[in-house]
């Protein structure tokens, strides 16, 4: 299947021109063929690979690793933070003139990176339907300890080949179900925003969005079996979550409070680090924002919640929390003003109308758990490992991004 990326180019009825630097995608049996015409050209190709991505593509594409140089990165747990970004930029000639990413998120984050940064291009081989980051134009990087967001590369192809990312192990592909599932949260936290601060909204974008996770929702049952032809729809639901990003620029319809909670536990702020994938941390954080927004759902509905003057950052919580990691200076300059000062409270009470509306688009947190776990998904914090650290992790989570989210407005809120 080639994309057909026209629908998401020109001027929309948000009134912004919407603009993508992914030239072609296909997803598809053998995707990786057109790879020798869309090299011809360059001179200096590298393949930017780990051990395990290696052999997960070795069968298809052993004539390029033989033919071009491959850069693979070795050794357990690869992150993508600065010390891998050192490793990769050292294994590098001064020549090389376009990267292939094989590999999922971590590499891909890596190598978008270093693309920025020589200001050259690549192209994205995935080698699971693990992460919706594949054609993003940000790379989410952990950087001397602190979550970070850094302008980089979006590829200019994505050759999406379903005999290497139909055979990625089960668990890669949960991640992926569980990373786009996140959507529910993230879109939420957006249109939120924009009701009480006006911030910038797509509603076409968000359709899209929502649209490509109803439809992995309907099939996660073949999904689970290993059908190609669903395989292939997760795949394209997660490259289109990349493509909303590519859109407006940023990471604001795919990432909220539920990245936010996987962020701060991949800090390993208030926990020791855990072994855990992109997704399955997601998953959890998704499943925890959902209990909390129900919460607050039935409150407004019950009037059982007050607006509170609680808009300042909680100085002495985060010295005692990040300050204890090093990372004090860092959270307070990702966070500069609170956020909760473009809140206006009366606005904010004025529309707990509209704010419910939005709540009720939700799947119960309950529901959600279920659907997780029968997709053979994570859906706990003991499962990753984590001690009983859930209302803490909900209280310093929004403070790990400088984005408005309904996590981060609930501090104005008491129940």
């Amino acid at each position: 299947m080639k994309v057909d990326l026209g629908r998401f180019l020109g001027t929309c009825s948000c009134g912004r021109p919407h603009n993508i630097s992914v030239k072609e995608i296909y997803i598809e049996a053998k995707a990786t063929r057109y790879l020798k015409e869309l090299l011809q050209g360059y001179e200096n190709p590298v393949f930017v690979c780990d051990t395990n991505t290696k052999r997960a593509s070795e069968e298809v594409l052993s004539e390029y690793f033989r033919q071009y140089k491959v850069v693979e990165l070795t050794g357990e747990n690869i992150h993508a933070d600065n010390v891998n970004v050192e490793k990769l930029s050292n294994k590098l000639e001064a020549k090389v003139d376009i990267f292939i990413a094989v590999g999922s998120g971590t590499i891909h984050d890596l190598t978008r990176y270093v693309a920025f940064e020589r200001n050259i291009p690549f192209i994205s081989v995935p080698t699971a339907a693990s992460v919706d980051g594949f054609v993003s134009t940000v790379a989410a990087m952990t950087w001397k300890g602190m979550k970070k967001t850094f302008p980089s590369k979006a590829p200019i192809y994505v050759l999406a080949d379903t005999d290497i990312f139909g055979k990625a192990p089960y668990r890669l592909t949960a991640s992926g179900i569980s990373d786009l599932m996140g959507k529910y949260t993230a879109l939420a936290d957006w249109k939120i925003s924009n009701i009480l601060t006006d911030e910038y909204f797509c509603e076409n974008i968000y359709d899209l969005e929502m649209e490509a996770v109803k439809e992995v929702e309907s099939i996660l049952d073949k999904i689970k079996l290993g059908d190609t032809d669903s395989m292939e729809k997760l795949m394209y639901a997660l490259i289109l979550s990349g493509l909303a990003m590519q859109m407006i620029g940023n990471s604001r319809p795919a990432s909220g409070a539920e990245h936010h909670i996987s962020h701060l536990w991949e800090m390993a702020v208030i926990n020791e680090p855990i072994d855990a994938l992109h997704g399955e941390k997601v998953s959890v954080g998704l499943i925890l924002s959902l209990q909390k927004y129900g919460e607050v759902l039935e409150a407004i509905e019950s009037g059982n919640i007050e607006v509170i003057d609680n808009s300042d950052l909680e100085i002495e919580l985060l010295k005692d929390t990040f300050g204890k990691k090093g990372l004090y200076e860092e959270v307070l300059e990702e966070n500069g003003e609170s956020l909760l000062k473009a809140v206006d409270l009366v606005k904010l009470k004025d529309h707990f109308k509209a704010i419910a509306l939005e709540l009720h688009k939700l799947p119960k947190a309950c529901d959600m758990k279920m659907l997780l776990k029968k997709a053979g998904c994570i859906v706990s914090m003991d499962q990753l490992n984590l001690p009983n650290i859930k209302e803490l992790t909900l209280v310093l989570s929004p403070y790990v991004r400088r984005r408005l989210t309904f996590m981060r407005v609930t501090k104005l809120l008491r129940l």
